[in-house]
């Protein structure tokens, strides 16, 4: 095997021309083989193979830098720096990362999970490259979903002000995770199919080489002149007017193409941009034929691509799916939105029924929840779909666009909490305490499936933002019997008793009830809540509380700072609580990648490790 010659930056270089076919073709096997076993992302590593391969022929690693937007198409790269043994424990706790990490290699030049972050962070390489007197090449691949973000026209707006050498590679798959959408999707799509573009300009040149004397001088001040040649044959050439040089479209998986081109990219003085058009899943005929399904793929048989483990309950996204298409024939005003995330965020049926109601705005969370706002203004109901950790990134536009202004907007977050496998990028632990700080903003969890379809019916009737937070996974089918009706920033008490107080958010009312059946057990008495809403907490039933319990303890799958335990904190020391009150949450840091039941364990938010703290607590006070 020619990929076990693979063992550290460089070694790709040592092959020849004949064995680097066999190479790819190793490395999808590998990859369809590991992923396979452990999960992850195949159909985007799958559609880079050859394009990772011509990155590591043309340049020198870790002198050289790459950076992957978003990352999770990294694992070619991996491969070829010398890391194929981590894949036995990609995405594990305490094994490699499905992304890149520079404490895990240095050939991991910037860490990234999140989109359109890749030219930003190339060109920030590029300008301290040149001003600290260095000469590495800087490259940044970025995918035609990632170019929907208003961050990489930002970032290439800038670029266009370098003067050395700067490569930006377009990762053309036709595919972000959904189909892509839009006026960017629809130019490139027109770039692609501009075949007779390529043939164009070389007959042009090769005609204008034969005429005598002059004829070389005209092709070369062609080249040079800033409306060349591209721009006399394909009118409002898009990159070429923001001032990057444009090469290609290349076939991205034509390795000898490849390296001819990025040769070609290197000689640039300024920033270039080459246009390589690829395949999403390639080579795998189940991820050619369904990209999306395979993108963040679980472990599956590989003969067949079907899951190993099928699913037999509901997740919280298929909840959501339904009562989401259930609210749109209820009322009309209800309309729909996702940031390239129709599958993902369960709004495909919505789509299905309403598509008229449905809006994919691309990768571009900041301009969804906008949007969202002047669809609120005009009188709609808004529903902008958005998993946890993706929402951050559009904190200003809740506060500024949606919340100064009061606008109905409501916020179906998914993925809250603890996300698991994809790491630090990915885990949804901060929406608690960016949410709740914002004036007008209320924020909600539910504890059940049953409780996530009454939510969504309030939040729709609601007047003003409202969030609703809910995890990955499979959906709690349990505490059926507890359906008391919402009333806005009011708690449910699941059982009333005296001395200890359980009030657990969401995800954590489960892991509460197991911590009481316990404490019950041991003959201690038990009170549990279901906080419903962290914003507003329930100060009238806390303050009922106080007077037959003399420990509180709070729990959530968020990080401890600005969350529902700090404010219940605060509030009770306000009140003069002289009691004890403990706070279950998760640690302030980046939890990075593995097993969801690992990580709580690991964090001490697990029934086990509360159980315990509770026991130690209230034995110590009362001793």
């Amino acid at each position: 095997m020619y990929l076990e010659k693979i063992n550290q930056p460089g070694d790709i270089k040592k092959l020849s021309r004949a064995e680097l076919p066999v190479l790819a073709e190793e490395i999808r096997k590998f990859l369809i083989n590991k992923i396979s076993s452990t999960g992850g992302h195949l159909a985007s590593n799958l559609g880079v193979v050859e394009l990772t391969m011509a990155i590591h022929l043309c340049f020198s690693f870790p002198e050289d830098k790459v950076i992957w937007d978003v990352g999770h198409q990294s694992y070619t790269h991996k491969l070829l720096t010398g890391r194929r043994e981590g894949f036995d424990t990609l995405r594990k706790y305490g094994g490699m990362s499905g992304f890149p990490k520079r404490k895990e290699s240095s050939c991991d030049a910037f860490d990234t999970g999140h989109s359109s972050t890749s030219i930003s962070a190339g060109l920030g390489y590029a300008r301290a490259r040149d001003l600290l007197g260095e000469t590495y090449y800087v490259v940044s691949v970025i995918g035609d979903g990632a170019m929907t973000g208003g961050m990489a026209f930002e970032a290439m707006n800038n670029a266009a002000t370098i003067k050395k050498n700067f490569i930006i590679v377009l990762n053309d798959n036709h595919m972000s995770i959904s189909e892509n959408v839009g006026g960017m999707s629809n130019y490139l799509g027109a770039l692609r199919t501009a075949d007779f573009y390529t043939g164009l300009k070389m007959g042009v040149t090769n005609t204008l080489n034969k005429v005598p004397v002059y004829g070389e001088r005209i092709v070369e001040r062609i080249h040079r002149t800033k409306n060349g040649i591209k721009q006399l044959f394909i009118p409002g050439m898009l990159f070429e007017e923001m001032g990057l040089t444009y090469l290609g479209p290349v076939d991205g998986h034509d390795l000898a193409g490849l390296v001819k081109s990025f040769q070609e990219a290197k000689r640039v003085n300024g920033p270039v941009l080459l246009h390589v058009v690829t395949k999403k899943g390639k080579g795998y005929p189940p991820a050619e034929r369904l990209p999306a399904r395979f993108h963040g793929a679980e472990p599956f048989d590989v003969e067949t691509g079907l899951p190993r483990n099928r699913k037999k309950k509901a997740s919280w996204t298929d909840i959501f799916s339904t009562v989401m298409r259930k609210l749109g024939e209820r009322d009309e005003r209800v309309v729909a939105i996702t940031a390239a995330m129709a599958d993902g965020t369960g709004l495909k049926r919505f789509k299905n029924a309403f598509p008229e109601r449905f809006f994919d705005v691309g990768i571009a969370e900041e301009h969804a929840v906008t949007f969202a706002a002047g669809l609120a203004a005009a009188g709609l109901k808004p529903v902008v779909a958005i998993y946890s950790s993706f929402l951050q990134r559009a904190f200003d536009q809740i506060l500024h666009d949606v919340c100064i202004q009061n606008m109905h907007v409501v916020f179906a977050i998914d993925r809250a909490g603890l996300v698991g496998s994809d790491g630090e990028t990915h885990q949804g632990i901060f929406d608690l305490s960016y949410l709740s700080i914002i004036p007008n903003m209320c924020v909600m969890a539910p504890k059940n499936k049953w409780e996530l379809s009454d939510m969504m019916k309030f939040a729709v009737n609601y007047h003003g933002p409202i969030a609703i937070r809910y995890p990955r996974g499979e959906a709690f089918d349990g505490m059926k019997e507890f359906r008391k009706e919402i009333a806005y920033g009011k708690s449910e008490v699941l059982y009333d008793e005296t001395n200890i107080a359980i009030l657990a958010v969401g995800s954590m009312v489960q892991t509460a009830g197991e911590v009481r059946r316990e404490l019950r057990e041991r003959g201690f008495n038990c009170t549990l809540v279901n906080a419903r809403f962290v914003k507003p907490i329930d100060e009238e039933l806390i303050s009922d509380l106080m007077k037959d319990h003399d420990l509180f303890v709070t729990m959530e799958e968020n990080v401890k700072c600005g969350g529902y335990g700090e404010h219940v904190l605060d509030y009770l020391s306000s009140v003069g609580f002289q009691g004890r009150v403990i706070t279950i949450t998760l640690p302030d840091d980046y939890i990075e990648h593995g097993n969801v039941e690992v990580l709580k364990r690991e964090a001490g938010i697990d029934a086990e490790t509360v159980l315990k703290r509770i026991i130690s607590e209230y034995i110590g006070r009362n001793e």
